[in-house]
């Protein structure tokens, strides 16, 4: 990996990015275009906007969390998140746009109340991992960038900023890294930027644009080529 570190600035920036992307992506949507089908198997565009409005509401939680010492979860329980999900999604589309976009607007208010010793304060992601709330800027970004292009409106990775292509290839390469999968190595063509998966077999290099890497990574769009030819290895699901 040849990709220097992501800071919090970084972080705070790609999420402003992020956000604006998915408010435009669902301007003038109505409840045919909310049906249609998302990016993602099994989801309309309307699953994914109410996950992302969800997950504002969640993140918000945390915020809480590191500015009052309290312990708030991200959600009550899982099946409480996915049936947030189910009702979101069936809400008439402006209603649906509103509460994607009130949900941003409320977590950034929150974001920039935080005083600077609280965003030290550890809390815990719905996963269970332990983190600083610095974290949870980049858990925004990462969210908001991605799903924007799975809203499937016409932003595609390539409309994503550069860095923050590059980090997300350095978070996703590094949870591939502790589980089951085909060795491989990647170059991105048009910045130099490398990463290694280990696994099994011999590595298969595959190179193409930082864009069209990071695509294949997340277990999305069509995989490039490998050097020599052939497809790239085939991943199991990124989350």
């Amino acid at each position: 990996m040849t990709n220097g570190p992501r800071t919090f600035a970084d972080a705070r920036r790609w999420a402003l990015i992020g956000t604006e992307l998915v408010s435009d992506a669902v301007t003038g949507l109505d409840d045919t275009g909310y049906a249609a089908p998302s990016g993602l198997p099994d989801w309309t565009r309307a699953h994914v906007a109410a996950h992302v409005a969800a997950n504002a509401e969640a993140l918000a939680n945390l915020v809480h969390w590191a500015a009052t010492g309290e312990p708030t979860p991200m959600y009550a329980s899982p099946e409480e998140r996915a049936a947030g999900i189910e009702r979101g999604r069936a809400v008439p589309a402006p209603a649906l746009t509103a509460w994607l976009r009130r949900s941003a607007d409320a977590l950034e208010a929150r974001m920039d109340a935080l005083s600077e010793d609280r965003w030290r304060h550890e809390v815990v992601t719905a996963q269970g991992r332990t983190v600083p709330a610095t974290e949870l800027p980049w858990m925004r970004a990462r969210e908001v960038c991605v799903h924007a292009v799975d809203l499937a409106t016409g932003t595609t990775f390539a409309d994503l900023p550069a860095d923050f292509l590059a980090a997300l290839c350095d978070d996703v390469t590094a949870k591939r890294a502790a589980a089951p999968g085909p060795a491989v190595t990647l170059r991105a063509t048009d910045t130099g930027a490398t990463w290694e998966l280990p696994g099994d077999g011999e590595p298969v290099p595959v190179i193409g644009a930082l864009h069209a890497l990071t695509a294949y990574l997340t277990g999305r769009g069509a995989a490039p080529r490998a050097a020599d030819g052939p497809p790239a290895p085939a991943l199991a699901a990124w989350l």
